[in-house]
């Protein structure tokens, strides 16, 4: 499976004009590899999340998920395969104050539909992978901030994606904690296959990715990872 933009435009809105976020925009990544998306505040990186994630429709090109172009689907086939193909970390944790961390999981798969006990037991599984069996059932403010990250991707895991978008991960850790979300991410990319795009500003994670794009003023160009 692969994803694909294929010359992306996106324009917003600028009093009587539009801002181009997104110029003619082609990138593509593939299952087991993280793609690190670099670039200065206001250049189009979390733009461009947000058009693979299918929240924003793009002005022109295609979105293809394995051949498929996810642009062109209507709003309910659009909300399915966010649900059941796509995973989202955004910079916030946006965890629910009054929940374990086991339940931020479950929510997630009794809104889409799955029998709860195996949701118990794949939950379990997914907390114990990104090192947090211990704090099942503690709630948010019970957790550390690189925690509640953690959570939060576990959370993006919990119907099994091909493809997981996460939008500036370590911006509220330390160096430290910072690290190990990234090297978590770059673990499960590998171990559960997935397609990882990754925007960030912090050059410093690129060392984790297997391609890196760089994005400046809406326009795209490939550098070699580090």
């Amino acid at each position: 499976m692969t994803l694909h933009l294929d010359t992306i435009t996106l324009t917003y809105p600028d009093g009587d004009e539009r801002l181009t976020a997104l110029d003619h925009v082609s990138l593509e990544a593939e299952r087991g590899t993280m793609t690190a998306i670099i670039g200065p505040s206001g250049s189009g990186k979390s733009s461009l999340l947000a058009v693979a994630a299918t929240l924003i429709t793009p002005d022109s090109g295609r979105v293809l998920l394995d051949g498929r172009d996810l642009a062109q689907l209507d709003r309910a086939e659009t909300a399915r395969v966010r649900r059941e193909q796509i995973g989202i970390v955004f910079q916030s944790s946006n965890l629910l104050t009054s929940l374990t961390a086991l339940d931020q999981l479950l929510v997630i798969a009794h809104l889409a539909g799955k029998d709860m006990n195996a949701a118990q037991s794949r939950a379990r599984d997914l907390l114990d992978a990104v090192g947090l069996s211990p704090q099942a059932d503690r709630r948010p403010h019970q957790l550390s901030g690189g925690q509640r990250q953690r959570v939060t991707i576990a959370r993006s895991l919990m119907n099994q994606p091909s493809l997981l978008l996460v939008d500036e991960p370590t911006s509220a850790l330390d160096s430290h904690r910072g690290e190990a979300i990234l090297s978590l991410l770059r673990q499960l990319t590998t171990e559960r296959d997935l397609i990882t795009m990754l925007v960030t500003h912090d050059h410093g994670h690129i060392g984790s990715a297997d391609h890196v794009t760089e994005i400046t003023d809406g326009k795209t160009r490939q550098l070699a990872a580090w």
